[in-house]
């Protein structure tokens, strides 16, 4: 919106300053010379189209400059001896939007082509044709034209690149700042997470030594607390750019799924295809959804099967996540910090995520990720 309102204001201070050029020269022209002949009316106009061409400086500056440059030859040549005006400002735009070079070379040959111009206007002889020429392009007026352009060139590059320095800083200590809560919360979680397994264990122990059954249950959390142990020790060191422990990936998948059945839950992995090789970042997404959808499941949804489905397509890997539980589209739940977790890593890779409850009962997570076979 910003951007559109400076754009609208900078189209109207460029049509303000053409006009009010074109009428300056019009009306120097008009002050010294009355038009009575054709070649007079072509001056006129001329001068007017050497004004009205600054509309455009900021879109096509180099465009402008060879206009304006050509209307000032051509009105010298019919014999209005009114300064370069348009030409000064034209210079001055084209040295901003940064054509140097091509400033120069048009400056140089300007200065070349009016004398010829005064010379053929046969209003002068080669000394006053001169004259004319300096007086309607003084260098002085000419060189401090690009200076300015090109002092107001440096201010404003300096001014993006302060912009974007205070942009990327901004987005470092973001960064740091999120690392800093990741590490904190692991090292809370750890600590729980580390009591829970310890317990269970310890529980687990004590019911063999008595020679009891050791409740179904108690080993799933027995395993759950290891399994979350691994996983946040992992991700510590991921924090800490430590490359020694493997990401978790496609080929993890199947033990995902073999862990929800020690949960009670009967869970069944169809893979149809072959695996490919695919981005670590693509392994590791496929692992945290299946992860997420199982988790859901085993905690919330009653359910007592879940499906699923690894569909490897040619340039997409489909996977698909369906349980039996109690959700319903009447009844469904408000997206969690996992549901948007999976999404926000669906979208970040290019691909898409669809999770909500079937009609028929139950809950289904479908995403696609596109799979790059060069990578």
């Amino acid at each position: 919106m910003g951007s559109g309102r400076s754009g609208l204001r900078g189209a109207v201070l460029d049509s303000v300053i053409a006009v009010g050029v074109a009428v300056a020269l019009l009306v120097t022209g008009l002050s010294e010379h009355r038009p009575a002949t054709g070649l007079d009316l072509l001056g006129l106009a001329l001068l007017a189209t050497g004004g009205l061409a600054l509309v455009a400086r900021r879109r096509a500056p180099r465009t402008v400059l060879a206009v304006t440059g050509l209307c000032a030859v051509g009105h010298q040549a019919a014999g209005f001896d009114v300064p370069a005006v348009g030409y000064l400002f034209a210079v001055y735009a084209a040295v901003r939007a940064g054509h140097r070079s091509v400033t120069v070379a048009a400056s140089v040959a300007m200065l070349a082509a009016l004398p010829l111009a005064a010379l053929a206007s046969g209003l002068h002889d080669t000394g006053q044709a001169f004259a004319q020429a300096r007086g309607a392009l003084e260098i002085a007026w000419l060189i401090a034209a690009g200076a300015a352009g090109e002092a107001l060139r440096q201010a404003e590059r300096r001014a993006d690149e302060a912009e974007r320095t205070r942009e990327e800083t901004a987005l470092r200590r973001a960064d740091e700042e999120r690392l800093r809560i990741a590490r904190e919360l692991h090292d809370s979680l750890t600590h729980q997470i580390s009591v829970i397994k310890v317990q269970a264990e310890v529980a687990v122990h004590v019911a063999r030594r008595r020679g009891e059954q050791v409740p179904d249950a108690l080993l799933a959390i027995q395993e759950a607390g290891r399994e979350a142990a691994r996983e946040l020790r992992a991700t510590l060191e991921a924090l800490r750019d430590d490359d020694t422990a493997p990401p978790r990936g496609l080929d993890d998948v199947p033990d995902l799924v073999a862990r929800a059945r020690s949960f009670g839950l009967h869970a069944t992995l169809t893979v149809e295809g072959r695996l490919p090789d695919v981005p670590v970042a693509v392994g590791r997404t496929v692992y945290r959804i299946v992860q997420e959808s199982l988790t859901n499941t085993a905690r919330h949804a009653g359910a007592t099967t879940a499906t699923v489905l690894i569909d490897c397509r040619p340039d997409t890997l489909a996977i698909r996540i369906d349980d039996d539980g109690r959700a319903t589209p009447a009844t469904a739940p408000a997206p969690g910090v996992g549901l948007l977790g999976m999404r926000e890593r669906v979208t970040a890779l290019g691909g898409r995520l669809r999770a909500e409850p079937r009609d028929g009962g139950g809950f289904t997570v479908q995403a696609e990720l596109p799979v790059d076979r060069a990578s």
